[in-house]
């Protein structure tokens, strides 16, 4: 995806850095993918480079040594919260290079939490709900899910509990046994996950009656990617942290 010379945004040669996590699974590969490819198509002409901060190559770091001196890009995380990734290897990378910056993360955002509502379906009202995050050990990520199960939970009449794949707890076992020790008569599991890969896999083992698909595919993720950029570049907050 790596396209040729940098278009002019706003009046200034602008370049995209698309930066995902990573990940072995070649579905979960083409998704991520396809995000970079469908903000392009919103977008024409938009320079869209791929990077990812574990896993997949090419590096983060990498991909911001080598775009051209003069040339102003902003990294897009094409992740769902703030956690480490976002708030020292993005902003690690940024910070290597002065001018350029780094856009918020795709979520929260209520939209989001309609596209779960979606993947879900129609449940059971006596069911309970797990919304499993990938997770984090920094708490402000772990506050941004929550802010998640709130707009998940506004939408739903089943109860509704946060858990995660590491970083944090209750993990998404614990959670599915906590919702069966509370009454309910089934549990569903909501991957707040981007793509198929190594923690949306781990749901299958967790005791769920019912895992829904990652949020991919879904044009609403580039959406919200382009949504991210043009804030970076209209305020030039360097992480979006306060959002």
């Amino acid at each position: 995806m790596n396209a040729a010379p940098p278009p002019a945004i706003d009046g200034a040669a602008t370049v995209v850095i698309a930066c995902a996590h990573g990940t072995n699974n070649a579905q979960g590969q083409a998704l991520i993918n396809g995000v970079r490819a469908a903000m392009g198509s919103l977008r024409p002409g938009l320079c869209v480079l791929e990077a990812y901060v574990d896993v997949q190559e090419p590096a983060l770091p990498d991909v911001v040594a080598g775009v051209s001196d003069g040339v102003r890009a902003v990294v897009v995380p094409l992740l769902l919260t703030v956690g480490y990734h976002v708030q020292v290897d993005i902003a690690e990378a940024v910070a290597s290079r002065p001018g350029f910056l780094a856009a918020a993360p795709l979520g929260p955002d209520p939209r989001l939490a309609g596209l779960l509502h979606e993947k879900l379906g129609e449940l059971p009202q006596d069911w309970g709900i797990v919304l499993a995050a990938a997770g984090s050990s920094r708490p402000e990520a772990a506050q941004r899910v929550q802010v998640m199960v709130a707009a998940l939970a506004a939408l739903r009449p089943q109860r509704v509990l946060a858990a995660y794949g590491a970083g944090a707890q209750p993990s998404v076992p614990e959670a599915v046994a906590r919702l069966r020790a509370e009454g309910a008569a089934g549990v569903a599991i909501a991957s707040y996950l981007l793509a198929p890969g190594y923690f949306h896999d781990q749901l299958s083992t967790a005791g769920a009656d019912f895992v829904a698909e990652p949020l991919l595919p879904s044009r609403l993720l580039a959406q919200l990617a382009l949504e991210r950029l043009d804030a970076a570049l209209a305020h030039r907050e360097p992480l979006g942290l306060a959002r």
